[in-house]
């Protein structure tokens, strides 16, 4: 009887103990158990476990020169696109499409601009590509240069097309497809201009079409150059001629008086004496009144005259 007693109070307040207290005492229980697993054994020296501790930091330390070596890799490799670009073409510059807009243009160039500015970029050109980045920028933000840079690049957009319609002008694949697309084959085109491998082709024709346009732009410049420095040739030995024509009027002015007093101090002094091994006047001819025609000089009056016709004698019979 007093065994069931006791049972049964035992019951009763086994039965009382609220949840909580268990929850408390499981969690005590689970917490000694952690604190045994952790506790060092005997057989584990207290300079181990010092040097796990330490090796976590070792491996941030180096995962953080690790990513800061990357970041100063991908600043070089930044700056060598830049400077080995196509230079004629800023969008390649500044590594975008040819179809972008100016708002990218702005959004590219701040983000590239951070990445190799030279206070930021350790690479020795730098600052050479921050310029280049400069003015590729200043060239895309100018309407006029824009406008000419989407006209070259318009024509090789229009030979891309081109020769994809001629290489595959007999392909019944892309038939097939064109007559099942919606749009046909004009839709398909369309769908085609916007993978990657159209701007590459157009990328690549754009470089041949930039570069015939500058070779006829510096060869026009070179001829408009020559044509332009042979007139100016032209121009100064016409100016140099006529000062030397003027100069010598002048001189010729300046000189009459002396030229007329020589000739009269010639005369004055000879005084018409016969000098020898000089040159003679000519001597004056006489005119007769009864020729009216020019005289022949001194040497040919004594000339016979021609035979003259005889005259018909009418009287003889």
């Amino acid at each position: 009887m007093t065994e069931i007693i006791v049972e049964t109070s035992t019951t009763v307040k086994t039965e009382s103990v609220p949840e909580s207290t268990k929850l408390e005492a499981r969690e005590e229980q689970a917490g000694t158990s952690q604190d045994a697993a952790e506790a060092p054994t005997s057989g584990q020296a207290p300079e181990s476990i010092k040097a796990e501790e330490e090796d976590p930091v070792d491996e941030e330390e180096l995962l953080r020169i690790f990513f800061a070596d990357l970041k100063d890799v991908d600043r070089d490799n930044e700056v060598n696109r830049i400077l080995w670009a196509f230079k004629l073409n800023p969008f390649e510059k500044m590594d975008l499409r040819f179809d972008t807009s100016v708002e990218d243009v702005r959004r590219q160039y701040r983000k590239l601009s951070l990445a190799v500015h030279p206070d930021k970029c350790k690479h020795p050109q730098a600052a050479a590509a921050f310029d280049v980045l400069g003015s590729a920028q200043k060239e895309l933000l100018d309407e006029e240069k824009r406008s000419e840079l989407l006209r070259v690049l318009g024509l090789a957009r229009d030979e891309t097309r081109a020769e994809r319609k001629k290489k595959t002008k007999h392909d019944t694949v892309l038939r097939v497809a064109s007559l099942l697309h919606e749009e046909g084959r004009a839709g398909l085109e369309a769908e085609w201009e916007k993978t990657d491998d159209f701007h590459e082709k157009w990328k690549l024709k754009a470089r041949e079409t930039l570069a015939q346009s500058e070779w006829r732009k510096r060869k026009l410049g070179k001829r408009v150059k020559e044509e332009t420095l042979q007139l100016e040739t032209e121009e100064a030995s016409t100016r140099e001629n006529a000062k030397m024509a003027r100069q010598a009027h002048k001189d010729w002015e300046e000189s009459r008086e002396t030229r007329v007093g020589s000739w009269h101090d010639f005369v004055k002094t000879k005084g018409g004496k016969k000098a020898t091994g000089e040159l003679k006047p000519p001597k004056l001819k006489c005119e007769d009144e009864d020729k009216r025609y020019v005289q022949r000089p001194v040497g040919e009056q004594f000339r016979p005259p021609p035979p003259t016709a005889p005259k018909p004698n009418y009287n003889a019979k």
